[in-house]
Order: structure tokens, then sequence, then C-alpha cells
């Protein structure tokens, strides 16, 4: 085995993508480039992008916190919602929110203005958006139904409609210099998230496809925890790597599955939610399962110290073993 940095790009949005960053960014080994999906429509970002025209931030914005040099600190400042009375509009927003819009209208370009939010917070690692255009993901159910929203999209799935397909309204292209950026990686890591709202459609952008066909090494797949509404009972995680496949058009290499759910008080008040742990299912022959312990505390999220050792130990056995 012969050391060398990995060129790794993560893909994702939401809480899980950062949960990641945050793990991975600790390790000297790993230049990081985080892809972020870009079709928000609800909350501060949803509000933003309807009254002033800019791009949703928030995904953008939890990323590079996650990357920051004091994240913490960076978390506590740029994650407050300002009260305003005076100025209504901006009322309830994030600090972080507003400050990237601004610097996109200032600067008239949104990846301009991430880069500087990232030099600003010290990041240890790239942001990048999946594209610049404005588009709506839409949603159609098995019920012969439609949404049109990230927001609406998922609110229904909870709800118990079943996800037949997704697409953009209108179609929109990976930025070129988002392409530039996939094509020159060493491997691939995407989730964990909302697999309707914040996975797939990041391979929905026009262009996408064509970039990750050029990275040399393995594509591997963080199954989430847990089920995620009504609408995915019934889901494995064997579904979610053929339907990821599917949309990114080669196979995934490795799935990184959780194999020690927590305890029944907690299972029991996510099952109020109607969700529940995640089970394998049939996976792919093509396809490594890797399993382990990677749920700790009474709140469904990825414990950050196992997910950056497991993640490192599958780069490390493919691509540096010789």
């Amino acid at each position: 085995m012969r050391f060398r940095t990995l060129k790794v790009g993560c893909f994702g949005g939401g809480t899980g993508l950062p949960s990641l960053l945050g793990a991975l960014k600790r390790n000297p080994w790993i230049e990081l480039h985080a892809v972020v999906t870009m079709f928000d429509s609800g909350g501060s970002s949803g509000k933003l992008r309807d009254e002033l025209g800019v791009l949703p931030p928030g995904d953008v914005l939890k990323c590079a916190l996650a990357l920051a040099r004091n994240e913490p600190e960076a978390r506590q400042v740029l994650l407050s919602r300002l009260p305003m009375p005076e100025h209504r509009r901006l009322a309830g927003h994030t600090g972080g929110n507003l400050l990237l819009s601004m610097m996109e209208q200032y600067t008239g370009d949104f990846l301009a203005a991430v880069d500087g939010l990232r030099t600003l917070l010290g990041c240890r690692g790239h942001v990048w958006p999946i594209t610049i255009g404005n588009a709506t993901l839409c949603a159609g159910y098995t019920d012969g139904s439609t949404a049109r929203g990230e927001f609406e999209v998922d609110e229904a799935q909870a709800k118990g409609r079943c996800i037949d397909r997704l697409w953009l309204e209108p179609p929109v292209w990976i930025h070129s210099s988002v392409a530039d950026v996939i094509r020159s990686l060493d491997a691939i890591v995407i989730g964990p998230g909302s697999f309707y709202t914040s996975l797939l459609p990041i391979f929905l952008a026009e262009g996408c496809r064509e970039a990750l066909a050029s990275v040399p090494g393995p594509v591997v797949y963080i199954a989430n925890l847990l089920t995620e509404g009504l609408g995915m009972e019934g889901f494995t995680a064997g579904d979610a790597v053929r339907r990821l496949s599917a949309a990114i058009g080669r196979p995934i290499d490795v799935v990184l599955v959780n194999c020690d759910p927590p305890r029944e008080p907690v299972l029991a008040r996510y099952a109020l939610e109607h969700k529940a742990p995640l089970p394998l299912g049939i996976i792919p022959p093509e396809t490594e399962v890797i399993e382990a312990a990677l749920w700790r505390g009474n709140i469904a999220r990825h414990d950050r110290s196992r997910l950056r050792s497991a993640v490192w130990a599958v780069l490390a056995k493919r691509m540096l073993l010789t």
C-alpha cells in the first residue's frame, strides 16, 4: 500500500451530506469536493428563491459550514434566524442564507459567491452547486398524481404516495466548471440523505451522467438509517442501489449499511412518523455490501467518527492496495 491524496466527490444535500463532510474533513488523505442539490423549495431557501430570485442557498450553506475551520462557532452565527420585525421580508431567514444570497446578488455569480463564503469560513474542501439553473423538482406517483416542488414532493411521499419518477422543470444543465471537477475525481460517495429529494435530483441535471462516467474509482453509496414515511414502506437498500445505478448510468460498487439499530424506545418514536430501519433487501451481485454499526445515540444520524473510518477503509481497500 502506498498512501496518496484521493480526490473524492460527495453528492447529496439536506442534513446527510454535511454529516459526511464533517466526518471526512479531518482525514488528511482526502481532498473533499461536495456536489450539492439545488432544488430546495421550502423554508428560508424557498422564500429567498421566490422573493429575491436567487438560487436556494440552504444546502450549499450547510455544506460550507460542515467544512468550516471553526464549525460550531460558524453554525451558531450563520444558522441563527433573524427576527428583524422592521423588515418583514427578511424576518425568519438565517444569517447565512441572507449572506450567501447577498453575495450572489453582489457578484452576479453564484459560484463566485460560494467560493467567497468558503474562503471566509476557511473551509477544508470545496462546495459545488450541481447547477446554477433555476428548476423545480417534480414527481409522478404510482397512483397517477403529480407534485411540484421539493417540499411538496417529500410531503406527499411521506403521507403514502409512492414515487414512480422524478424530473426537473425546466430541464437544467450541470455547470461546466462542476462537470470538469467531477471528471477529475478519483472516487464518488453518494449519501446519506433524503433519497428522492436530496440524492436522486442531483443526477437529473443534464450532463451529470456523462461527467460521472469519467471517474475511474469506485462509487460508494451510504445507505440511510431509516425509511422515509408511508410512501417508502417495503423500500430496501437494494432498491436504493438499483435506482441510483439507473440514475447515474453505472453500477454502485459498494453500499455501506448500518447493522446495529438503536434501542426499542428510539425506534418506537420514529415508528410514529412511519419510519423504520432500512432493510438490506436484495443487493445486485456487482455491489459489495459492507456492514457497520453507524448509529449511535437517540437521533437518526450517522456517527461521524465511525462514518469517517468506514468510508476511508472502503477507499483505501479499493484504491491504495497494490
